[in-house]
């Protein structure tokens, strides 16, 4: 016994009772769904990017590595379904962990998006000196001040940027950067300036 594309009900027949779709056009109605659920991963991705960007996390490039760690996995287990819905086998279980997926992007979109948005605590001032600069071009630009830590058990901070600060500081300059700590408890960088 074998399980519908479209629906998942166990079928014994061509045409499954429950949704009334033979193999075929279960294989269309799925691949469709595929289609459709991966452009909505897509854009959360994005929107995560654009989150990150508007209300940068202190620990960014953990952030970053852990979406792209989850991002080309679950790219590649849509993949997957949509080569095993061809060839007509079992795909059931994995659909289900890919449709679970689809939305994480969105919701840690949100998380970073409500942690800075709605954060109302006073920011702390964190003064430090740059060491290094780092910057990587691209449709997402990323620019980082290497500075000297503030943080128990820490030796550097990587504090993003725009491009105005990352032009006016040079290595050796002391910076104040303006610490949130964030509504749900990550920490985020406000800004960057000169000491008075």
């Amino acid at each position: 016994m074998t399980r519908c594309l479209n629906c998942g009900a166990e079928r014994d027949a061509d045409i499954c009772d429950f949704c009334g779709l033979n193999s075929s056009a279960a294989e269309f109605s799925l691949r469709r769904k595929l289609l459709n659920r991966t452009a909505v991963f897509l854009v959360g991705a994005l929107a995560f990017v654009a989150a990150s960007v508007r209300f940068p996390a202190l620990e960014l490039d953990g952030i970053l590595i852990f979406i792209g760690v989850l991002f080309f996995p679950t790219l590649g287990l849509a993949v997957w379904v949509e080569r095993r819905a061809l060839r007509h086998t079992e795909v059931e279980a994995m659909k289900r962990i890919y449709y679970g997926l689809v939305p994480v992007p969105w919701l840690l979109a949100l998380l970073l998006f409500a942690n800075g948005a709605f954060d109302r605590g006073p920011p702390t001032l964190q003064e430090t000196r740059v060491v290094g600069k780092f910057a990587m071009p691209g449709p997402v630009p990323s620019r980082r001040l290497v500075v000297i830590s503030w943080r128990d058990g820490r030796r550097l901070e990587r504090v993003p940027v725009d491009r105005v600060d990352f032009d006016s500081f040079s290595r050796g300059d002391v910076i104040e950067v303006k610490v949130q700590d964030g509504l749900v408890g990550i920490p985020w960088v406000a800004g960057v300036s000169h000491p008075d």
